[in-house]
């Protein structure tokens, strides 16, 4: 999954793709120190790629330690400025309660809203995880989480702050 996300980066500055470019590439060939490190200045720049891709990192602790919490609040920042593999990824983390309260309407709210907002095969990815999510919700349920989905707004947010030699994201 991302490696399709990596593949499928859009238009960014050029300097944003450059760092953005090393970093994929460097996750490509299995150097995740180094794509976890080029990843986090970027993300210090609130960059929304770079947040899920350093989301997904940290989820599963390539380059990184492995740490939910992080790994949420990285897809959150990423997700919150209407990038969709962020968005997918945060409705994957609510749906199984990883490093956030397990809650199926907020996962259906970003799983549709990473639908809403992808492209070709990942749209039908994102659309396949937020039906899978539907079956173990009430109607009234799925309700609430259609209605947050149709009035969420994209919006930038504060990059995060990270200690200086380790990149690690510090949650104040």
């Amino acid at each position: 999954m991302l490696l399709a996300a990596v593949v499928c980066i859009g238009a960014v500055p050029a300097v944003h793709a450059d760092a953005l470019g090393r970093a994929t590439a460097a996750y490509n060939r299995g150097d995740y120190v180094r794509a976890a490190r080029d990843l986090s200045l970027l993300a210090e720049q609130g960059n929304p790629k770079a947040l899920g891709l350093l989301g997904f990192m940290y989820e599963h602790g390539f380059g990184a330690p492995q740490a939910y919490e992080a790994a949420a609040d990285l897809y959150t920042q990423g997700a919150v400025q209407g990038n969709p593999f962020a968005q997918a990824m945060l409705g994957l983390m609510y749906d199984k309660g990883h490093g956030v309260p397990q809650d199926f309407i907020l996962a259906y709210k970003w799983l549709d809203l990473a639908a809403a907002h992808a492209r070709g095969h990942e749209r039908d990815t994102y659309a396949r995880f937020r039906d899978a999510v539907t079956s173990k919700m009430s109607k009234d349920e799925i309700a609430v989480g259609q209605r947050l989905a149709m009035s969420w707004t994209a919006s930038a947010v504060a990059p995060p702050v990270f200690e200086s030699a380790s990149r690690v994201p510090v949650y104040k």
